[in-house]
Order: C-alpha cells, then structure tokens, then sequence
C-alpha cells in the first residue's frame, strides 16, 4: 500500500521567530510560481554549498521579476547530524515563506523524503534537486524550457527531468569495468521492465507541473534507491508527457548521504 501517513510533528514547520505553523498541501490551489524539494540525510557539511547557490539564484531573478515567487523546502529524512539546524538559518535569514525545514521523525529513504516535501509544497511548478549540489542550480532554466515545450499537456500534467546521458562516455573512462558493468545492467532492467525513452532516469534534478506531481507521488510506493524508476513508470502509465533535458553534474565526493545509507 502506498505510505502517505505523517507524524503530527511532520505537519508543522518552524517560522524565522521559532513559531510552529501547519504545512499546506499539494491537492491545495497553487499560491507561488516554484517549489524546489530538497531531500537532505546528514547534509550538515555539504548543503550550505548548494542552498548558498541556489538562494543566490531565486534571489536574484526575484529582483529582475518581482512578482516571481518561490520557496525551498529542505526535508531532513532523520539525520543524525545538525541538517536542520543548518536549514533552519536559511528560515531565520530568508523567513519562512521562502525556506522551510520539514524535519522527518524517522528515516524514510530519499523517496519518501522527497514525497513528503512535495505533499507540502505550494509551487505552480515543483523541483526536486539533491542537498550535494551537484546539479548547478541555474540548469532550472534549462528544465523549465524543457517543460514548457512538452505540448500538450494532459490535464496540464509534464515531467522534465535533469539527464547526465550526455556524460557517459566520460564516465565509463573513469570508472572500474566493475562499476560500468552494473551501470549498463542497471540500464538494460529499466529499459527492460520498466521506463522506456530515458536515458538516465537517476538524476537528482526533476521539474514536475503541480498536476504532474500530485499524481505521480500520491501513486508511488518506493521510498528508497532508485524510487525515481517507478516515479516515471506511473508517469508513463498515464501518459503523463516527459522531456530528457542535458544539464551540468559534477560528482561530489560521498559521505554519510544516501548513497551510502541506502
């Protein structure tokens, strides 16, 4: 069965002033232009990073669109460092209606973090991007015009997602036989069982329409790796339209994160 059950502490966020307000929902009426999601598990070293560049960014297309409207939500899948901590000084430097901390009881696995966040979110548009960062931010553009150029849209329903298909090559010049070896199996079973059409259906970096994601994530039952497969799989089932748009990745060094927990 689909787990969208939440602890009543999971209902609330924290205000710049240290107030407990209630978090909205997705089936709620859009009221700003974007969401970004963040998924966060022991990200207190490297999150600054991608948060500073990320609010850099919002901040600066507010000022040359001033009716642009935005927030961040970082969910904290239950880490055992300081990640809220850490978010929580973007909420008092930012103020809350733009960075918001949902703090998870208990580790639910980046999917279910990530599912958690959008069920919270108030974006026209919703974008999930990872806590390491490795995405450069300003590559939302590139997603967003993928978005845009999905026609139609079904119920105003479109999926673009980040691809690193474009590296490959790079990348299997780099890697052990071993790592190419499960890299290419893992893409043949996908390919096989499930999502035909994308390349990398593993990046960090996905635009969904409001629509899009309501749908998706109210269906989805993996809450841990490789939840991103059967995401796009429901997607494909309803025919939901999905764009493979190239962005910039750098990979960053791993830690205590998902990669490793999972």
């Amino acid at each position: 069965m689909v787990n969208l059950t939440r602890h009543e502490k999971e209902k609330y966020f924290l205000t710049a002033t240290g107030e407990k307000e209630l978090f909205p929902s997705l089936h709620d009426p859009h009221s700003i232009d974007l969401s970004v999601v963040i998924p966060a598990y022991n990200e207190e070293l490297r999150m600054p990073v991608m948060l500073d560049e990320a609010m850099e960014y919002l901040e600066k297309r507010l000022k040359q669109h001033p009716s642009f409207t935005y927030e961040v939500i970082v969910v904290d899948d239950g880490s055992k460092d300081k990640t809220t901590e850490v978010a929580l000084r973007y909420t008092r430097k930012y103020g809350a209606d733009k960075v918001r901390v949902l703090t998870l009881v208990k580790n639910r696995g980046k999917g279910g973090a990530v599912r958690m966040g959008v069920l919270s979110s108030r974006g026209k548009v919703i974008l999930m991007a990872d806590a390491d960062g490795a995405t450069k931010f300003s590559d939302i553009e590139k997603v967003e015009a993928g978005l845009n150029d999905l026609s139609p849209k079904p119920g105003n329903m479109a999926i673009a997602c980040g691809s690193r298909a474009h590296l490959e090559q790079e990348s299997v010049a780099q890697r052990s036989m071993f790592r190419t070896f499960l890299m290419y199996g893992f893409h043949f079973l996908v390919w096989f069982f499930c999502v035909r059409g994308i390349k990398d259906t593993q990046c960090g970096f996905k635009l969904f329409t409001r629509e899009a994601a309501l749908k998706t994530f109210s269906s989805l039952h993996v809450e841990r790796w490789a939840f991103d497969v059967e995401l796009l799989y429901i997607a494909q089932c309803f025919k939901i339209p999905i764009a493979e748009v190239a962005v910039n990745w750098t990979e960053i060094e791993a830690c205590s994160c998902y990669c490793c927990f999972l």
